[in-house]
């Protein structure tokens, strides 16, 4: 039995013309900043961000991390969503790695608003830690893949403006949303002190995320990152695998959304499915009585699939989730 795996999107693997740009990159020693595909990689992104700089790290949690090291002090606090992944799926590196505190919102499926924000913001007062950074998340992987309206970001923006409050996007599947909405990255980045942007997920490179930044922070963010334990040399292999999916995988991005569709048409039939969180982009999560065992009898059917708390269980379709394994995926969920 051919399993089909829809735990996530980081399961892809790259593809022959991937791996042919990759072996056939130009590299050099990044500890002396002499890889050129690095250099033309962080330069692709912060073009098309409108951005001063980037800084290509081995992940999205790293590039999150040093974000928020790079633009708080000890002491200070943080305000996100209470589904943000810099909170639940980092370890506890806003603590361990900046020594700073979190302020949790309850947002629509993720999303905070402006005004949210504005309530949120600590006074200034020797009890309380002194809110110095908003981190959004685009799309939210915990609302089911949700976006944000750009125009709620632009207020959050100007609140952070109006307050001397820095503003963080964990751009993990940021690509996925703007193919949805047919918004530019320049519209995103002149909001910003910082992106994150993921390379590994839906775009389909192995390894790797960048972070965008204005020059002033570039410093200090390579210095985080080498404290961290980043010291890459030819890395180069691994930037070409990046810029081929930036070149060629951001369309069929779409591809993804309207098969995550046709899996949530299904769902809605099914009479053991509670609920189903409004697919947005690739991500599908859906209500069961117990996640646990619906996750088993999936994967004895063929499915691979994450339990996402007690009664959820997600499903993320990606590049290598063909056209046949979703008829395929149709015909075990009717069968249930």
């Amino acid at each position: 039995m051919t399993m089909i795996d829809l735990r996530s999107d980081t399961l892809t693997k790259p593809t022959p013309e991937m791996m042919q740009a990759m072996m056939s990159a130009e590299v050099g020693d990044e500890v002396f900043e002499e890889d050129p595909t690095v250099r033309k990689l962080e330069n692709k992104l912060a073009e098309m961000f409108g951005m001063d700089a980037g800084l290509f790290c081995p992940s999205g949690t790293m590039t999150n991390q040093i974000a928020i090291r790079m633009l708080t002090q000890p002491q200070d606090e943080v305000i996100c969503d209470k589904r943000a992944h810099i909170y639940n799926y980092e370890g506890g590196g806003i603590a361990y790695n900046s020594l700073i505190s979190t302020r949790l919102l309850d947002g629509d499926r993720g999303r905070i608003t402006a005004k949210m924000v504005e309530e949120n913001i600590n006074p200034d007062d020797v009890h309380f830690p002194q809110t110095s950074l908003v981190a959004l998340e685009n799309t939210m992987n915990k609302g089911g893949g949700c976006f944000y309206d750009l125009s709620e970001i632009e207020k959050i923006a100007k609140v952070c403006q109006q307050n001397e409050l820095k503003l963080h996007l964990d751009g993990a599947r940021f690509f996925n949303a703007i193919v949805e909405t047919g918004e530019s990255p320049a519209d995103y980045g002149k909001h910003f002190d910082s992106i994150s942007i993921c390379l590994s997920k839906g775009l389909g490179a192995p390894i790797g995320s960048v972070l965008l930044t204005k020059n002033e922070n570039l410093k200090k963010a390579k210095r985080i990152r080498k404290t961290f334990g980043v010291g890459m040399r030819q890395v180069g292999y691994l930037a070409a695998a990046g810029l081929y999916a930036l070149e060629n995988n951001i369309a069929r991005l779409k591809e993804d959304h309207k098969k995550a569709r046709e899996i949530e048409a299904t769902l809605k039939t099914l009479s053991f499915v509670k609920d189903i969180l409004p697919v947005a982009t690739n991500i599908v999560i859906f209500e069961v009585d117990n996640s646990a065992t619906m996750v088993e009898l999936l994967q004895k059917k063929g499915i691979k699939s994450v339990s996402f708390g007690p009664q959820h269980v997600r499903f993320v379709t990606h590049l290598d989730f063909s056209d046949d394994m979703l008829e395929e995926a149709i015909k075990v969920l009717k069968g249930i």
